[in-house]
């Protein structure tokens, strides 16, 4: 995957880290960025090397937000097409059949908070800033913003950030449940890979369902997610790792999980 002009990545032992690289515009996201984000998850999902995703951005910026020089001459049509790609884009984060922890380095405005919205799992630099500034600029967030927003901190608080375009610190992300955890910026991504490893320790494919679990859940009604679970936890009890999970627990013994 080193085909990539704005964006870097490396597997450390299933790992991967992805490093929004366009230092330049501090991140921000244009149509060749998106194009190759998109490039990019599609062939994360089919890579069998790849268990854990973390996802960061170069020097002092997470992402910026959307282009504002690309975004300035759009129609109503262009707009809603841009918005699209969007949308395109981070459902492939979301959707991912793979956990993806967003390593939150500075600004995560706009576009970029959206984008870490769309990541199961935030850690933020005590540096990090968030925002939604778009009605500030005489739009509204057009990649899912007013959606996923609502659905982590809640209706009144999303409001607030969405209509005063109030930029907010790591703490109060945290506190508003914005972000999982922060950290001091030297050890941003050493928290991301602790976590990062953690999760590898587990049943790959059980961690798979249950992402997806969750994630249908938050759509549907709570009898229709139970429902749907029970298929999903059917399905982990005929798997080879739930054999071994359980049995070494009977053994008192460390799992070995084969993903299957």
């Amino acid at each position: 995957m080193s085909r990539y002009k704005n964006l870097l990545y490396q597997n450390e032992n299933g790992i991967g880290i992805l490093t929004m690289n366009r230092p330049k515009a501090l991140n921000a996201l244009n149509a060749e960025t998106m194009e190759e984000l998109s490039d990019f998850f599609e062939r994360a999902a089919k890579d069998e090397e790849l268990k854990v995703l973390i996802i960061t951005g170069s020097e002092r910026s997470f992402i910026a937000g959307a282009d504002i020089t690309e975004m300035l001459p759009m129609s109503s049509a262009e707009g809603k097409a841009w918005g699209e790609v969007g949308h395109k884009v981070f459902n492939q984060i979301e959707s991912l059949p793979k956990p993806v922890i967003a390593a939150i380095n500075g600004f995560a405005l706009g576009g970029g908070c959206e984008f870490a919205m769309a990541c199961d799992i935030r850690i933020a630099s005590e540096k990090a800033k968030f925002g939604q500034p778009e009605v500030g600029l005489g739009i509204i967030p057009g990649f899912a913003g007013t959606q996923r927003l609502p659905r982590l901190i809640g209706k009144g608080r999303a409001k607030e950030l969405l209509f005063t375009c109030d930029l907010i610190d790591a703490q109060e992300a945290y506190r508003i449940g914005l972000v999982n955890k922060v950290v001091a910026p030297e050890e941003l991504l050493n928290a991301a890979m602790a976590m990062a490893e953690k999760i590898l320790k587990q049943a790959p494919y059980a961690v798979r369902l249950c992402k997806e679990a969750v994630n249908v859940g938050m759509e549907v009604d709570q009898d229709t997610g139970t429902s749907y679970e029970g298929t999903l936890f059917g399905i982990t009890c005929s798997t080879e790792d739930k054999k071994e999970g359980m049995t070494a627990f009977v053994e008192k013994r460390k799992p070995t999980f084969i993903g299957r």
